[in-house]
């Protein structure tokens, strides 16, 4: 007997990956369950399987930075400044990354690269080690959302949250859509979607200087001047980063949707002064926010 629920849940995080660096992510998840009746007649009461399933895979990987242990460009650590925090240290062909965050942002994945099939197989022995003794098999189905036009990959933290946004390094796949006088412009959105491909988006007001960055003793060796510094205290612990210029864009505001479509909006106003602009913008999969100017 088998029992599906599409849709369950969507997991927006990042990744580290070798050739494009820290990469924000939105995969959606469908779940298949193998087993056999229990008393109740079920293979497992879908509330179980959308409450408790889904709480699982969110602990486990939402809201976080997946690190694929095996790859030898990353090193992680105990921080040596704040209890139950770790640093990492990442060089990508793309640009060098080095953060301090409580361990619960990161989530430590026995394998060369992040994929599908990799984070697949790591939720897959969580979750069956929780599920009651009738159900014998599990088969998730990570997959993106089917986009038609332009997208983009982000990665950002948000201090003010009180939940696992608040975390430095968690981040997005994401499309954008841009009307010009009511006129869909796809030209813009692709601009932005370029803009934004696979970028650290980080605020002005978390910006710090060298001197006040917290992170391992070897990347303080290894900081260049194209790097730049961000962190701040939020309830689950202390976040640090430092990013290279060519992976980062600062805007003027906090990175919550609403205000990254009024940025995006405010920046296209500038050369459009006397044209009527909307931008929706997205966070992840089916949710986002509506500007005008």
């Amino acid at each position: 007997m088998q029992l599906f629920v599409d849709n369950l849940t969507v997991i927006d995080f990042s990744y580290l990956c070798k050739v494009r660096g820290i990469v924000g992510e939105s995969w959606i998840v469908d779940v298949l369950l193998d087993g056999s009746l229990n008393e109740q007649s079920m293979v497992l009461d879908f509330a179980i399987v959308k409450k408790q399933i889904k709480a699982i895979i969110d602990e486990a990987v939402d809201h976080k930075l997946l690190l694929p242990l095996k790859e030898k460009a990353l090193t992680v650590n105990d921080s040596s400044y704040h209890k139950n925090h770790q640093t990492l240290d990442f060089v990508s062909e793309r640009a060098s990354y080095y953060l301090q965050s409580p361990k619960c942002a990161f989530a430590s994945i026995d394998c060369l690269e992040i994929t599908i099939d990799s984070v697949t197989q790591y939720l897959n022995e969580i979750i069956m080690a929780e599920l009651p003794n009738n159900v014998q098999g599990l088969t998730l189905t990570l997959r993106p959302e089917a986009i038609a036009g332009d997208f983009y990959h982000y990665t950002h933290g948000l201090k003010l949250h009180d939940g696992n946004c608040q975390r430095i390094a968690h981040g997005h796949r994401s499309k954008i859509q841009v009307f010009v006088d009511g006129v869909k412009n796809t030209q813009l959105e692709h601009d932005w979607c370029q803009r934004w491909q696979d970028i650290y988006i980080a605020s002005e007001g978390d910006r710090v200087a060298q001197s006040e960055i917290q992170l391992s003793k070897q990347a303080m060796l290894n900081l260049t001047p194209d790097h730049q510094y961000f962190s701040y205290c939020a309830p689950q612990g202390r976040f640090d980063i430092a990013v290279e210029k060519q992976v980062l864009d600062v805007v003027d505001c906090d990175s919550t949707v609403e205000l990254l479509a009024d940025f995006v909006a405010r920046q296209l106003k500038k050369n459009l002064p006397t044209n009527t602009i909307k931008v929706i913008g997205y966070e992840g999969v089916a949710k986002g926010a509506i500007v005008s100017v």
